[in-house]
């Protein structure tokens, strides 16, 4: 497959459950996890973190291959609270759930691509489109998570001129906070 077979758009309703899944997939879940329902229920939704509304979807060979989600960091807590709400629903108490961004940078989320699609560029052009979108929304800084013990994709990200801001946790995994400066 060449890059140029791939196709980036803007989420749509439909695809709420490919976003979820998504989600899933980027917290190393598949669809029978029992959060699952959780992900494709926010991604539904227009005001939730993982709305389809703040997802841009890669297709290949006339499908969805891949997706990526990103929002205003100053807007966590605002987007989060419905995916807390869902926790609360299903069992009965909340999560605590560390800050993994803030004010004054737009937050890329969620990246994930089906196995077959895997190294052949979906991630990479997901991830420069939601930065472009980013840095055209007026952001001048794009931020991630990635798992320390996950230096393959911290290649990917430093390859497209992210760079370590500092160590951080996140759901008790160990992680490295990077960051893309607009006119890096």
């Amino acid at each position: 497959m060449k890059r140029s077979d791939i196709i980036i758009r803007p989420a749509v309703p439909e695809d709420a459950p490919f976003v979820g899944l998504v989600v899933c997939m980027a917290l190393n879940y598949d669809e029978k996890h029992p959060l699952y329902d959780i992900f494709v229920r926010l991604a539904a939704r227009t005001d939730a973190q993982y709305s389809y509304c703040n997802a841009l979807v890669a297709e290949a060979d006339g499908k969805a291959v891949g997706a990526i989600v990103g929002y205003d960091g100053a807007r966590l807590h605002e987007l989060r609270a419905p995916l807390q709400a869902l926790i609360v629903e299903k069992t009965g108490r909340p999560i605590d759930i560390e800050d993994e961004t803030a004010a004054g940078e737009f937050y890329l989320d969620s990246l994930a691509v089906l196995p077959q699609y895997r190294a052949c560029g979906v991630g990479r052009e997901l991830l420069q489109a939601m930065r472009a979108k980013a840095f055209a929304a007026g952001f001048s800084r794009v931020g991630l998570l990635v798992d320390v013990d996950n230096p393959r994709a911290e290649a990917l990200y430093s390859s497209l001129g992210f760079r370590r801001v500092n160590p951080t946790t996140f759901l008790g995994h160990k992680m490295w906070h990077l960051q893309s400066v607009k006119n890096d």
